[in-house]
Protein backbone atom coordinates (compact mmCIF):
# COMPACT_ATOMS: atom_id res chain seq x y z
CA UNK A 1 0.00 0.00 0.00
CA UNK A 2 2.30 2.64 -1.08
CA UNK A 3 -0.28 5.42 -0.75
CA UNK A 4 -0.85 4.36 2.83
CA UNK A 5 0.14 7.95 4.93
CA UNK A 6 2.75 7.60 7.90
CA UNK A 7 0.17 7.98 10.74
CA UNK A 8 -2.06 5.43 8.80
CA UNK A 9 1.00 2.43 8.71
CA UNK A 10 1.46 3.35 12.28
CA UNK A 11 -1.55 2.81 13.44
CA UNK A 12 -2.03 -0.80 11.17
CA UNK A 13 1.43 -2.13 12.91
CA UNK A 14 0.72 -0.53 16.47
CA UNK A 15 3.42 1.55 16.81
CA UNK A 16 4.20 5.59 16.75
CA UNK A 17 4.79 7.42 13.66
CA UNK A 18 8.38 8.40 14.66
CA UNK A 19 9.84 4.88 15.47
CA UNK A 20 7.66 2.97 12.53
CA UNK A 21 8.81 5.55 9.70
CA UNK A 22 12.48 5.00 11.15
CA UNK A 23 12.12 1.19 10.36
CA UNK A 24 10.17 2.48 7.19
CA UNK A 25 13.54 4.39 6.47
CA UNK A 26 15.95 1.40 7.67
CA UNK A 27 14.35 -1.10 4.77
CA UNK A 28 14.51 1.46 2.37
CA UNK A 29 18.26 2.02 3.23
CA UNK A 30 18.48 -1.88 3.29
CA UNK A 31 17.09 -2.83 -0.09
CA UNK A 32 14.38 -4.86 1.26
CA UNK A 33 11.89 -1.48 0.04
CA UNK A 34 12.80 -0.93 -3.17
CA UNK A 35 10.19 1.62 -3.99
CA UNK A 36 6.75 2.14 -4.54
CA UNK A 37 4.51 1.93 -7.48
CA UNK A 38 1.25 0.87 -9.05
CA UNK A 39 -0.65 -1.75 -10.26
CA UNK A 40 -1.56 -1.26 -13.61
CA UNK A 41 -4.88 -3.15 -15.39
CA UNK A 42 -3.27 -3.92 -18.91
CA UNK A 43 -5.99 -5.25 -20.18
CA UNK A 44 -8.47 -2.21 -19.70
CA UNK A 45 -4.84 -0.54 -21.84
CA UNK A 46 -4.54 -3.18 -24.28
CA UNK A 47 -5.64 -6.53 -25.65
CA UNK A 48 -3.20 -9.27 -24.73
CA UNK A 49 -2.98 -13.01 -25.05
CA UNK A 50 -1.27 -14.31 -22.11
CA UNK A 51 0.79 -17.79 -23.32
CA UNK A 52 2.88 -19.82 -20.93
CA UNK A 53 5.73 -21.72 -22.65
CA UNK A 54 7.55 -24.83 -21.37
CA UNK A 55 11.55 -24.72 -22.93
CA UNK A 56 14.17 -27.07 -22.94
CA UNK A 57 17.69 -26.58 -24.60
CA UNK A 58 19.54 -28.64 -26.82
CA UNK A 59 22.76 -27.55 -24.73
CA UNK A 60 23.02 -27.39 -21.56
CA UNK A 61 26.83 -25.31 -21.51
CA UNK A 62 27.03 -21.93 -19.96
CA UNK A 63 27.24 -19.96 -22.84
CA UNK A 64 23.54 -21.78 -24.42
CA UNK A 65 21.96 -20.79 -20.76
CA UNK A 66 23.65 -17.28 -21.14
CA UNK A 67 22.02 -17.01 -25.21
CA UNK A 68 18.78 -18.05 -24.40
CA UNK A 69 18.60 -15.60 -21.43
CA UNK A 70 19.58 -12.63 -22.96
CA UNK A 71 17.29 -13.23 -26.05
CA UNK A 72 14.63 -13.36 -23.44
CA UNK A 73 15.56 -10.32 -21.27
CA UNK A 74 15.87 -8.63 -24.98
CA UNK A 75 12.15 -9.14 -25.79
CA UNK A 76 9.35 -7.41 -24.80
CA UNK A 77 6.80 -10.01 -25.00
CA UNK A 78 8.19 -11.88 -22.24
CA UNK A 79 7.03 -10.43 -19.19
CA UNK A 80 8.71 -13.43 -17.16
CA UNK A 81 11.22 -15.95 -17.53
CA UNK A 82 12.01 -18.69 -14.87
CA UNK A 83 15.11 -21.54 -15.78
CA UNK A 84 13.94 -24.53 -13.42
CA UNK A 85 15.03 -27.61 -12.30
CA UNK A 86 13.23 -30.95 -13.51
CA UNK A 87 12.00 -31.57 -16.77
CA UNK A 88 12.68 -28.55 -18.71
CA UNK A 89 14.90 -25.48 -18.58
CA UNK A 90 12.40 -22.75 -18.50
CA UNK A 91 8.96 -22.02 -18.25
CA UNK A 92 7.82 -18.07 -19.92
CA UNK A 93 5.29 -15.96 -19.64
CA UNK A 94 4.94 -14.33 -22.74
CA UNK A 95 1.98 -11.29 -23.98
CA UNK A 96 1.03 -11.24 -26.94
CA UNK A 97 -1.50 -9.16 -29.28
CA UNK A 98 -2.59 -12.39 -30.36
CA UNK A 99 -1.85 -16.30 -31.20
CA UNK A 100 -0.43 -15.11 -34.79
CA UNK A 101 2.08 -12.43 -32.88
CA UNK A 102 3.22 -15.38 -30.47
CA UNK A 103 3.77 -17.49 -33.69
CA UNK A 104 5.56 -15.43 -35.66
CA UNK A 105 7.73 -14.77 -32.14
CA UNK A 106 8.47 -18.33 -31.72
CA UNK A 107 9.28 -19.26 -35.16
CA UNK A 108 11.70 -15.59 -35.18
CA UNK A 109 13.58 -17.95 -32.13
CA UNK A 110 13.41 -20.52 -33.62
CA UNK A 111 15.30 -19.04 -36.88
CA UNK A 112 17.80 -17.46 -35.01
CA UNK A 113 19.13 -20.60 -33.64
CA UNK A 114 18.90 -19.58 -29.89
CA UNK A 115 18.88 -22.85 -28.95
CA UNK A 116 15.63 -24.30 -28.66
CA UNK A 117 15.14 -28.33 -28.81
CA UNK A 118 11.49 -28.04 -28.21
CA UNK A 119 8.82 -26.12 -26.42
CA UNK A 120 5.10 -26.25 -25.01
CA UNK A 121 2.75 -23.87 -25.46
CA UNK A 122 -0.56 -23.22 -22.99
CA UNK A 123 -2.72 -20.74 -23.81
CA UNK A 124 -3.86 -18.97 -21.15
CA UNK A 125 -8.20 -18.83 -21.00
CA UNK A 126 -8.85 -17.47 -18.22
CA UNK A 127 -7.24 -15.52 -14.73
CA UNK A 128 -8.09 -17.25 -11.63
CA UNK A 129 -5.55 -16.08 -8.99
CA UNK A 130 -2.63 -13.08 -9.72
CA UNK A 131 -1.31 -11.11 -7.02
CA UNK A 132 2.16 -9.96 -5.31
CA UNK A 133 3.32 -12.54 -2.40
CA UNK A 134 1.83 -11.84 1.15
CA UNK A 135 3.83 -10.12 3.53
CA UNK A 136 4.17 -13.28 6.34
CA UNK A 137 7.70 -12.80 8.30
CA UNK A 138 8.84 -10.58 11.18
CA UNK A 139 9.69 -7.07 9.34
CA UNK A 140 11.43 -6.38 12.65
CA UNK A 141 13.76 -9.02 12.09
CA UNK A 142 15.09 -7.89 8.59
CA UNK A 143 16.53 -4.77 10.29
Amino acid sequence: QGRITKSGLADAISLSISPCWERVKRLEEAGIIEGYGARINTAALFKYTPVLVEVSLKQHSAEAFQRFEQTMLDCEQVVDCYATGGGVDYILRVMCEGIDQYQRLIDRWLASNIGIERYFTYIVTKTIKQQPPGLAFDADALV
